[in-house]
């Protein structure tokens, strides 16, 4: 299910602006649930909300949960969260609407590599967000990506530290970030050599900070070895 489309939060690895747009569009509430309500007569009962940010607008989100819960439909919900401009009542109607588990790319566990990628939040604002999920008995899937412009190993053990400290039920680990079109990375990658200006990025490529390549995968390794909610 999407409820929304567009993101203006241009964080420099992303691609979504570049293919939904900068602006938020919103589908009206009312409409959302008719849908889920017209699925939910064929049995259908989980959903995964593919919002980019199922968030943003929290106004938006807080009056979509209500009305989920106001229609009575019983369903499980899946979502994706920005760890920032969450409350502790948007966190409680999420519960009562029935999510059962949000993703959140926190990315990094270093203020500074955050700043890097033009994330909004910082360490302390993932870590409270993260305990008013655990508190409403939402599962928690956290995501790393390592090994970005500027990312040493002490920015490394910083964010493999700060997961654990978190406590997640699930973590995904990504070595290197996808490079996508039109996107700062993009653009840093073409200046240092990394891509050729006639490359065609449907093919996969990734960044993977050259002071890192032969350390990295095998440090990564190395954590999940001991940590089985580690993939």
């Amino acid at each position: 299910m999407q409820s929304r489309r567009g993101c203006p939060l241009d964080c420099t690895f992303c691609s979504t602006s570049a293919i939904e747009g900068r602006s938020v569009r919103s589908r009206s509430p009312d409409r959302i649930v008719k849908w889920l309500a017209e699925l939910r007569e064929t049995g259908c009962r989980n959903f995964n909300f593919v919002d980019n940010t199922f968030n943003l607008p929290p106004t938006y989100a807080k009056d979509l949960c209500r009305q989920v819960i106001q229609a009575e439909l019983d369903l499980n919900l899946w979502c994706i969260i920005y760890p920032k401009w969450i409350d502790t009542k948007l966190v409680e109607l999420m519960r009562r609407a029935g999510c059962r588990q949000i993703s959140f790319g926190f990315e990094s566990g270093s203020d500074r590599m955050l700043r890097s990628l033009n994330k909004q939040f910082n360490r302390q604002e993932v870590s409270a967000v993260s305990k008013m999920f655990a508190e409403a008995g939402i599962e928690r899937m956290g995501f790393l990506l390592l090994g970005g412009p500027g990312e040493t190993k002490d920015s490394v053990e910083e964010s493999l530290s700060f997961a654990d400290s978190l406590k997640l039920e699930a973590l995904k680990i990504t070595v290197g970030l996808r490079i996508y079109p039109q996107t700062p990375l993009a653009r840093t990658a073409l200046s240092e050599g990394v891509l050729r200006a006639d490359e065609d990025l449907l093919l996969p490529r990734f960044y993977l900070t050259p002071e890192l390549q032969d350390w990295l995968p095998v440090r990564v390794a190395t954590y999940r070895t001991s940590r089985p909610w580690v993939s």
